[in-house]
């Protein structure tokens, strides 16, 4: 019998009504993603505020061009979170003990990967992208302190995705709290007081990195639970780790997919100046917030569809996911609006520059309004995930996302080079990719209630 102590933090997400469990799943996620996102703004605001317009578009700049590099590991995080809430639901206790040690170590050995990655891709990779003359040198230098944190930025994501798979949505929210008030603190000690520029904003992310990373790896050693996490037993279970590569790397293939198109947009951004650059920035990372609270729901349909998938409780599935559908819509919707309303206000906060401000509206009138269908697309995605398929929605997001925008950049745009054009290109591929993972979910779903 396990200690309340830990049970208290999980959730049985095979019994019971699935709506109330969402929620709490769901809104402890949530704020620690619009947390994490305040903290990334202060970064922002700090800097545009502090540092001037190129410091302020040499750190959006770098934005899409790293999870670009990032993604593909932070794909493997999701296979880890799909087999823990699998064995956590199908309660085989060896099984997920083996997995959480697997998940630590490969965490560890990403994130080595990624500072050598990312210090020497990141200037020819930035000039390939055409970053400006007066933006360039401040973007190499954010990326390669950036990617020196990368260990901690790993473990702290495979570290939440276990508590993640078994329901434990808080602790991970008390973590960022603690770990972002250092960041702001020191944003203002090293941009203000040291004028330390960009280099002073990505030196307080990585040791706000290391705080959470740390806070995590405590959480796991000191659990009374199934998934508590020795140290001794820290190593790569070769099973383990084939399976959280077959589901984790197309997820994260998914995601660089979708970076690439992203990569490819700030390019043609970039071609528009600085000043562009500077809100294109600001507005990103304003609808960063829209998107992070329906991202939410993508998270908790994987974690419920994999423990009732574990469970072999299969109508849950197709409840969880018509819950988290409604809900996305609702919530994208509401934020995604009203972040347009206030879109003047906002800007302002990143720049007082009013060209800053019109070319930030100008993409959050073509982004925000729409955001809600990026929601739906994501939480489906989420479902076939959840059931353990993972190369089927890489498939369908190369082909409805990532390469119609490539063709859409290479062919419209380069007939109408505005960005208006460039931008609507954005839910157009959200509602297509919805439509066929649509399809997709419902032949599987199909197949697998006949099994039951």
């Amino acid at each position: 019998m396990e200690k309340a102590s830990s049970k208290k933090y999980e959730i049985d997400m095979c019994s019971g009504p699935l709506l109330g469990k969402i929620l709490i799943f769901y809104i402890p996620l949530m704020l620690s993603g619009i947390l994490q996102l305040l903290f990334n703004a202060a970064d922002i605001v700090v800097v545009g505020r502090f540092a001037g317009n190129e410091a302020l578009a040499a750190v959006g700049s770098t934005s899409s061009l790293t999870n670009l590099i990032v993604n593909l590991f932070i794909g493997l995080s999701v296979g880890s979170n799909v087999l823990v809430a699998r064995y956590y639901g199908a309660d085989q206790k060896d099984e997920l003990r083996e997995m959480v040690q697997t998940t630590v170590a490969t965490a560890c050995v990403s994130g080595i990967i990624l500072i050598f990655a990312g210090f020497f891709i990141s200037r020819p990779a930035l000039m390939w992208m055409g970053t400006p003359d007066d933006v360039i040198a401040h973007s190499v230098l954010y990326m390669r302190i950036y990617f020196g944190g990368m260990p901690f930025m790993m473990v702290y994501n495979f570290g939440s995705a276990v508590l993640r798979a078994v329901g434990d949505t808080k602790r991970p929210l008390y973590y960022l709290l603690i770990a972002g008030v250092v960041n702001v603190l020191l944003n203002l000690i090293f941009v203000i007081v040291f004028s330390m520029g960009v280099a002073g904003v990505a030196t307080a992310t990585v040791v706000s990195q290391a705080i959470s990373a740390a806070l995590v790896v405590r959480c796991l050693i000191l659990s009374d639970s199934v998934y508590r996490l020795e140290m001794k037993g820290i190593r790569i279970v070769p099973d383990k780790l084939i399976k959280m590569v077959k589901i984790g790397i197309p997820a994260g293939m998914q995601g660089a997919l979708f970076s690439i198109s992203n990569v490819l947009i700030q390019s043609s951004v970039n071609s528009f100046g600085s000043v562009a650059m500077a809100g294109n920035t600001a507005a990103s990372n304003i609808e960063g917030f829209v998107y992070t609270a329906m991202n939410s729901f993508h998270q908790a349909t994987i974690s419920f569809c994999g423990q009732n998938y574990g469970a072999l409780k299969f109508r849950r599935i197709g409840k969880a996911l018509l819950i988290c559908e409604a809900l996305v819509i609702v919530v994208g919707a509401i934020m995604g609006n009203g972040a347009y309303f206030f879109a003047g206000v906002l800007l302002r906060i990143y720049s007082p520059d009013s060209e800053v401000i019109r070319f930030g509206i100008l993409r959050m009138g073509y982004i925000c309004v729409t955001y809600f269908l990026c929601g739906m697309m994501d939480v489906i995605v989420g479902a076939l995930r959840g059931m353990g398929y993972a190369i089927m929605p890489m498939l369908v997001s190369l082909t409805g996302a990532c390469l119609f925008r490539v063709v859409w950049i290479y062919t419209v745009f380069q007939s109408y080079r505005t960005l208006e054009c460039l931008y609507i290109s954005y839910p157009i591929s959200w509602a297509l990719t919805f439509l066929v993972h649509l399809v997709c979910f419902l032949i599987v779903y199909r197949k697998l209630l006949k099994k039951s």
